[in-house]
């Protein structure tokens, strides 16, 4: 099993920018779809951002609300997961969580909540 620890999370005011950290260790090479979900209390997990890789092809995938200002990028040496957010508004405030597994392409949606790997998350503020 993958093992998942997020860090990056803090306080910024709107427009401002924070880059999320997903270390992952374990069987790390058994995952080939890994991603960015985030929550709020009250509110349903939502799927931020995600990365299938396979045999050098990579798709990344992004929510319609974070499409042109969050990126998701993979650093294979490091095993770890990055999600940069840029233009930050009040609404992406969230608890942010990494998720990790291995999948076919077609089964790595944002829709996807059965990961099998989950960090314990990091919380993300944005004021005005």
């Amino acid at each position: 099993q993958v093992q998942l620890v997020e860090s990056g999370g803090g306080s910024v005011q709107v427009g401002g920018s924070l880059r999320l950290s997903c270390a992952a260790s374990g069987f790390t090479y058994s995952s080939n779809c890994m991603g960015w979900f985030r929550q709020t209390p009250g509110k349903e997990r939502e799927g931020v951002a995600l990365l299938w890789t396979s045999s050098g092809i990579t798709y990344s995938y992004y929510g319609d609300s974070v499409k042109g200002r969050f990126t998701i990028s993979l650093d294979n040496a490091k095993n770890t997961l990055y999600l940069q957010m840029n233009s930050l508004k009040p609404e992406d405030t969230a608890v942010y969580y990494c998720a990790a597994d291995r999948t076919l392409w077609r089964d790595c949606t944002l829709g996807r909540r059965d990961f099998g790997s989950w960090g314990r998350g990091t919380q993300v503020t944005v004021s005005s």
